[in-house]
């Protein structure tokens, strides 16, 4: 893939391209239970700001994935939405209910499993907290969480608009406004992009250029409202109009598709979020949290990846749809000491989640198959309906003895109710399933950390986390109808620390983790002539394992030129679970690479004219678990950008994969021709 675009900015409110410092900005981390600097909090976590997102990124989350260690993604959508960290994650959802291992919010809206809307114009920061947040965010959190959020309101009237065009008939129109409403004391911004491209993909067959387009809209409301002097209520209303086209699979791994019937890959969002602080009069903070969301997604696709004149003399002709609906809604309530006065004091936090979830799936798989002589066709479908309801207490203690040494120790429980029937037709065969299951999880997590010097902190945690249990209906006799839930315990150390003279920052984190019961989940192909003919089915695999080292630095060389990087390294191994009836050995997770490189450099000089460079390097890995032995290759990307910049706007010039270097993001192996 490869990416070449002229992106114009202008800005006419307070100056948003003041990225020329010669220091290491102190960073707030906010997705913890509290606010504290990042040098100070005991977690693994990488805060991306709105510089670094300005200056790496370009228009989705996607683009600046590889900045985080050991976060991963896999393909089969067209953005990003399973992820992997430290190799725990999903790879697919075609079929059966949600149930994902890493946590998405967007301004406290889930959209954990689904988070295509997670654009980056006008956004803040991004956070993504690596390792178990059990603790913090519950069952949806077992290899971590992955917060962004949206720009402030401001006290001063401002606007700013953003215009881009590119290769592959790229396009892009961005607008911000934003001002104070003072009879109500309160402030307001509204933020509005429509994103156009046509993909870098090529359907030979329909010589078309743009059956893997891109058509993505976002717009985002908010109100702040500070109806005292301590309190503040955010009010944030998002809306989202992803409707992308999806032609990506190619038999002979190429960017050239020969399908005739181009899929779909569309998601319809409206999110809303509250979120209130306020102090009580017993010095304590109430923090008040709700949140509701309506999706609506489409994803479909040339099943036989290909053309009538592709198998001639047979017919082999197949494709692939599916409605998904997904509501949530989510209350959190928070009451915690305030600031303490002396440094001897504990500090205690309580609080109680609720969250209620359902999602209704409408599937179709249709096709023919016909030789000489024999002819069938296929018209199975699914329809499936998923309710779950989640409610946790969780609390928290933090305290400090001596100078140096700073302690916390917290817990969750959590109970979740579940209830999952489907319905529909396979094979010419009607059939139904129906089940419900009562689960109840705690976690918790231990922190210990000792300040070695001012600006330098050593940590180590204990932590445990959890994963719900769930089912398997609707995939016939031979599978269980049910799994167990899984549980993960994590050991980790680090240190953080940033120079006297603020010029660096680096940090370095060993970890270790134990996964009980893991759950696996695969396929497997019904019927060879019919590449639509998968059951997908979870399994509890006896043990997994997952450890490493992971580091970032950010050093400011000269008043010009800022150097940063990242590297993780990662071992994983998942034993013990059967397939078909047999046990398979130990073998590494997938889309787990071994190593991960991200390098950066940007100067900037102080007439306004600035150049960057980024270099990712990713390691081979598996696409599946075991039997499937396929893997993809290691990979190597370079990034450039060249602009100039004024306290009011910016011109730039940007090259993605400016070597045209091919990768591959997902991967299967099935049977998809005739016999």
């Amino acid at each position: 893939m490869r990416a070449i675009a002229l992106n114009l900015g202008l800005v006419l409110s307070a100056a948003s391209f003041a990225g020329r410092a010669d220091v290491i900005e102190e960073v707030t981390v906010t997705a913890t239970l509290r606010q504290q600097s990042l040098i100070e909090a005991p977690v693994s976590i990488t805060v991306l700001d709105e510089q670094r997102l300005r200056d790496a990124g370009r228009q989705h989350f996607e683009d600046v994935l590889a900045a985080v260690p050991n976060l991963n993604w896999a393909g089969g959508t067209s953005r990003p939405r399973y992820f992997q960290i430290r190799g725990i994650g999903e790879l697919e959802q075609y079929e059966g209910a949600p149930n994902p291992s890493v946590g998405f919010l967007i301004d406290d809206i889930d959209f954990s499993g689904i988070g295509m809307p997670a654009t980056l114009f006008d956004v803040q920061r991004v956070e993504v907290l690596r390792g178990p947040q059990g603790m913090r965010y519950g069952a949806n959190a077992l290899a971590g969480l992955v917060v962004m959020r949206g720009q402030d309101p401001g006290d001063e009237f401002g606007l700013e608009t953003e215009v881009s065009v590119g290769e592959y008939d790229s396009e892009s129109l961005g607008a911000v406004a934003t001002g104070p409403m003072e009879s109500l004391s309160s402030a307001w911004r509204v933020a509005v992009q429509r994103y156009r491209s046509d993909g870098f993909r090529r359907d030979a067959y329909l010589g078309r250029n743009d059956t893997n387009d891109r058509d993505e809209l976002t717009s985002r409301m908010k109100w702040r409202w500070r109806p005292g002097e301590s309190t503040t209520v955010d009010f944030t209303w998002l809306h989202a109009d992803i409707d992308n086209g999806y032609d990506a699979w190619s038999i002979d791994n190429t960017r050239r598709s020969l399908a005739n019937d181009p899929g779909k890959d569309a998601q319809r969002s409206n999110g809303f979020s509250v979120g209130a602080q306020t102090p009580t009069k017993k010095n304590t903070d109430l923090t008040v949290i709700a949140a509701l969301a309506d999706s609506d997604l489409e994803h479909s696709y040339d099943g036989d990846w290909g053309n009538p004149q592709s198998w001639l003399p047979y017919t082999y002709d197949y494709f692939y749809q599916s409605f998904r609906e997904r509501r949530t809604r989510s209350l959190e309530l928070r009451l915690a000491s305030s600031e303490p006065r002396s440094a001897e004091a504990l500090q205690w936090l309580v609080g109680a989640y609720a969250l209620d979830l359902s999602e209704q799936l409408h599937e179709i798989s249709a096709g023919e198959y016909a030789e000489p002589g024999f002819s069938t066709t296929t018209d199975d479908s699914l329809h499936s309906d998923y309710d779950a309801t989640n409610l946790a207490l969780f609390g928290q203690l933090e305290g400090q003895f001596g100078h140096a040494w700073s302690w916390s120790l917290g817990g969750r429980v959590e109970q979740r109710d579940a209830d999952y029937s489907d319905s529909g037709e396979q094979g010419g065969e009607p059939r139904s399933s129906a089940d419900s299951d009562h689960d109840r999880m705690w976690g918790g997590e231990a922190t210990l950390s000792y300040a070695l010097a001012p600006q330098r902190t050593v940590f180590a945690s204990l932590s445990r986390s959890y994963k719900a249990a769930g089912f398997n209906l609707g995939g016939g006799a031979l599978l269980q109808p049910s799994f167990d839930r899984e549980e993960l315990t994590s050991l980790e150390a680090g240190i953080k620390a940033r120079s006297p003279k603020r010029r660096l920052y680096w940090d370095f984190d060993a970890f270790y983790m134990w996964r009980q019961d893991p759950q696996v989940k695969t396929g497997d192909q019904i019927q060879p002539t019919d590449p639509n003919s998968f059951v997908f089915f979870t399994v509890n695999a006896d043990r997994g394992t997952s450890y490493g080292i992971e580091s970032s630095v950010r050093w400011q060389a000269t008043q010009t030129i800022e150097v940063g990087g990242s590297l993780a390294l990662l071992r994983t191994a998942l034993e013990g679970y059967d397939y078909r009836g047999s046990q398979v050995g130990s073998r590494e997770q997938p889309h787990a690479p071994e190593y991960q490189l991200a390098l950066n450099a940007t100067w900037r000089h102080p007439l306004g004219w600035m150049a960057r460079v980024d270099v990712v390097a990713i390691d081979d890995y598996y696409f599946d678990v075991s039997p499937n032995d396929q893997r993809a290759d290691a990979y190597a990307l370079t990034h450039l950008k060249a602009g100039y910049e004024s306290d009011h706007w910016g011109v730039y010039l940007w090259g993605r994969n400016v070597f045209d270097e091919g990768y591959v993001v997902r991967g299967f192996y099935f049977g998809n021709e005739p016999p």
